[in-house]
């Protein structure tokens, strides 16, 4: 199935796109609606509430009185956390459940308002925002729900700010226009990447890609991109992945490349690959079986072949390869020196950047990039290998060791 987590600041139009999605077909779990549910009298979630919050949070009837309670932790942050760690396990605990009952072409959106603020991005395919400039949210508060100004400034200073939000999105849905065209958005959204991503993983196939090598400009997102995929492939084998690295020319910044985000995926050896390679395809990362080996390399002083798997994105919106390689072979010390030997040598990046776009040019008309691939490699052995070499003997160079904890998976 396809997970999407959807967010966005309140006030900022979420529950309008949740339902949006849900009207065309997506299964939606709201964790707003949990936590009223998971509260409710007689339950224990109630019950701990009173006792960490005494009973003059109850109304008459013996409910929660929200306003009186959101009085005291909107105010003070220490009383919220104390809120959330009672809630946010029971939600999640019910979220989980009606997960494990969608099928496997189902697209499952989980409204989730402190989704960045609790840290869950990883646990989703693509984490969708809601946005609108905070201007217009309170101006929302304020006249359409009603709260003082005040009211509405301690609500929004009690969850993320707009830009750590924003930062956490793969997708962000603008909604400081219309109603009509956010919903418009949303459809579109649907139709062009949620319902062909959904059916890609629900096939074990890789998004399909047509383009020539196009090249684009350098773009600063590619990073944080590339940490957003890396945190949700380490979570899809956490104790088998010794480390997720942003290699390619996406990774050198300045350097022009082809929209794809190359990343390099850690393993102690292949047989750990092949076990861990439906768990990357559950991730939305499915095989690419052909593609077993790297291309041909120098034969002296490192081996002609080496052996890799390659993964690449299931999502039409963002291409990804997923090169899965043994810590410490000479495919995977290769990758790491050539974009490090970039990053550090101004001249490097003009010499090969000036090869990428006499051979983009050169097969812009492609529909694909095979054989702009192909057409690389020698470069790669008569012009990089040497260079590079020298500039690591000279440098004293050294791959990582990945010998540390988790702290260091994700790489670089």
């Amino acid at each position: 199935m396809l997970k999407i987590g959807l967010t966005g600041g309140i006030a900022s139009g979420k529950s309008l796109v949740a339902s949006r999605l849900q009207e065309l077909g997506a299964i939606l779990v709201d964790a707003d609606l949990i936590a009223r549910e998971v509260v409710e009298p007689g339950t224990p979630g109630l019950a701990r509430v009173v006792e960490a919050f005494g009973h003059g949070i109850l109304d008459e009837q013996g409910r929660l009185d929200r306003p009186k309670l959101g009085s005291i932790v909107f105010h003070d942050p220490a009383q919220r956390r104390v809120l959330n760690g009672i809630v946010h396990p029971l939600v999640r605990e019910a979220a989980a459940a009606i997960v494990s009952g969608a099928g496997p072409g189902d697209i499952v959106v989980q409204d989730i308002p402190l989704l960045v603020e609790t840290g869950q991005g990883s646990n989703f395919h693509l984490v969708v925002v809601v946005d609108a400039p905070d201007d217009v949210r309170i101006q929302r508060m304020v006249e359409v729900r009603g709260m003082s100004r005040d009211d509405a400034l301690a609500r929004m200073s009690s969850q993320a700010t707009r830009a750590e939000r924003n930062a956490a999105a793969d997708i962000v849905l603008d909604n400081s226009g219309s109603r009509q065209e956010l919903l418009a958005a949303v459809d579109t959204l649907w139709e062009g990447r949620l319902v062909p991503f959904a059916e890609n993983l629900s096939r074990g196939t890789r998004a399909s890609r047509k383009e020539g090598p196009v090249m684009s400009g350098s773009k600063g997102e590619w990073k944080d991109e590339a940490e957003r995929l890396a945190e949700r492939i380490l979570v899809a084998a956490p104790h088998d992945i010794l480390a997720v690295d942003h290699i390619g020319s996406t990774s050198v910044p300045g350097l022009v490349a082809k929209d794809v985000i190359d990343l390099q995926l850690s393993v102690a050896d292949l047989g750990t690959a092949d076990r861990i390679a439906p768990l990357l395809a559950a991730a939305g990362f499915p095989s690419v079986p052909q593609a077993i080996e790297d291309t041909p390399k120098p034969s002296h002083p490192v081996p002609a072949h080496w052996q890799k798997r390659l993964h690449a994105n299931a999502d039409p919106g963002r291409p990804v390869n997923l090169h899965v390689r043994v810590a410490g072979s000479p495919g995977w010390r290769y990758a790491l020196l050539f974009r490090d030997w970039l990053r550090a040598e101004p001249p490097a990046v003009a010499l090969y950047q000036a090869h990428k776009q006499e051979l983009a040019a050169a097969h812009a008309a492609d529909h694909g990039t095979g054989d702009y691939s192909e057409a690389k490699e020698p470069w790669f052995t008569e012009v990089a290998w040497p260079l590079m070499n020298a500039w690591a003997e000279r440098t004293g160079w050294m791959p990582p060791s990945y010998k540390s904890s988790a702290e260091g998976k994700r790489g670089q």
